[in-house]
């Protein structure tokens, strides 16, 4: 399983439609394409959210990202993340 950062800009059309029962079928996404939720948090600045997700690999990424704007209006700049144990690893 590989982690990624999902970086989510609230629309308009985002924000009204905020709910305990849009997170509810937004993690339903993530899982059911083979992703573990590791955390969620809301920001201030750039961007209004961030989704901490290991998946299993690039495509179930992709696919969780569309469907999540498809049902929430955000949109996502998802990237993947190494730890910085597996960094330091690479560049020995």
């Amino acid at each position: 399983m590989a982690s990624y950062l999902m970086l989510g800009k609230y629309s308009p059309d985002a924000l009204d439609g905020i709910s305990a029962v849009r997170t509810k079928k937004a993690i339903n996404h993530i899982t059911s394409n083979g992703g573990i939720l590791k955390s969620m948090y809301v920001l201030l600045g750039d961007y209004d959210l961030v989704l901490i997700v290991d998946f299993p690999g690039v495509k179930e990424a992709m696919q969780t990202s569309l469907a999540l704007t498809r049902l929430t209006g955000i949109s996502f700049a998802t990237s993947e993340a190494l730890t910085v144990d597996d960094f330091d690893k690479l560049v020995l």
